[in-house]
């Protein structure tokens, strides 16, 4: 037997078997954690998406080990959940210091919005020249409906306890009110994103405020400029680059139920359908 299948041989042994071909393999380790999709809870019985929840277990993994040289994360996320994304990027931060093990982020299709809140997780963020990068804002779409339910002859009932129960209720008419009410969160949640920014980027940033807080997205290349991003290229290249030729990229993944290991079933094959519909319009924002 090879060397090579010996050490495939030895990752199927349960318990100890990684460990074991890890030591046989020998030089410096990378474990590479993927933070891919959408941040926050999506439809579906199984509610996918990226949350602190689905990945704690992972991140812990990632960073577990005598062996492990640095975490680079491979990230292509349009966005999502501001709230997750901070308690993922504060995880991620306490991991790292708890260890002493330097974070890198590698910024793939898209790092923008909560997906960038993550890069600055990194102690240095890169990117492809032409990743999409940054809209650092905070955003609410919706539709409204009165017109169409007046035309239909539909009356809208809706009684509440509380008076700002039913704000920017979209079968009724758009309340001025209402929206100050919502600039008022959004500004609240956009100075936290900046914060995290700031103390995350700090004098690494090329750009006044006015250009790199807007909500607006450059190419990697650009966003090199402004000082988002420390370097281009990607994770294999860099990685050999600061660890060496035999450096060992490990992906360090979800645990896989029985059925997805056996038959490659994945019993959730529903909830991702529902999922990627209503992920399509943050994917959309950035031509992807």
């Amino acid at each position: 037997m090879t060397e090579k299948k010996t050490i495939q041989w030895l990752r199927r042994v349960p318990w100890a078997g990684e460990k074991i071909a890890d030591r046989v393999e020998g030089g410096p380790l990378v474990n590479v954690l993927r933070l891919d999709g959408v941040i926050g809870r999506t439809s579906g019985p199984r509610r996918g998406g990226m949350t602190l929840s689905d990945l704690a277990e992972s991140i812990e993994r990632a960073f577990k080990g005598s062996q492990v040289k640095a975490v680079a994360l491979a990230i292509n996320s349009p966005g999502g959940s501001p709230v997750q994304s901070a308690l993922i990027a504060t995880r991620i931060r306490a991991l790292a210091a708890e260890n002493d093990v330097p974070v890198f982020a590698f910024c793939e299709d898209v790092a923008a919005s909560g997906g960038y809140w993550l890069a600055c997780a990194a102690d240095e963020i890169f990117a492809d020249p032409a990743s999409i990068v940054g809209s650092i804002g905070v955003v609410f779409a919706g539709f409204g409906f009165p017109e169409m339910l007046a035309k239909i002859g539909v009356e809208r009932r809706v009684h509440t306890a509380g008076e700002k129960k039913a704000i920017l209720d979209p079968f009724q008419d758009e309340d001025q009110g209402d929206v100050e009410i919502l600039k008022d969160l959004q500004a609240d949640i956009h100075a936290q994103f900046k914060a995290h920014v700031r103390s995350r980027r700090g004098d690494k940033l090329q750009a006044d405020e006015d250009v790199l807080f807007t909500g607006e997205f450059w190419t990697g290349s650009r966003a090199h400029g402004l000082g988002l991003v420390d370097g281009l290229g990607d994770l294999r290249t860099v990685m050999r680059e600061r660890y060496g030729e035999k450096v060992r990229l490990k992906v360090v993944g979800r645990r896989r139920g029985w059925l997805e290991k056996r038959f490659g079933m994945r019993t959730e094959w529903a909830d991702d359908l529902i999922g990627a519909v209503e992920a399509r319009s943050l994917w959309a924002r950035y031509g992807l």
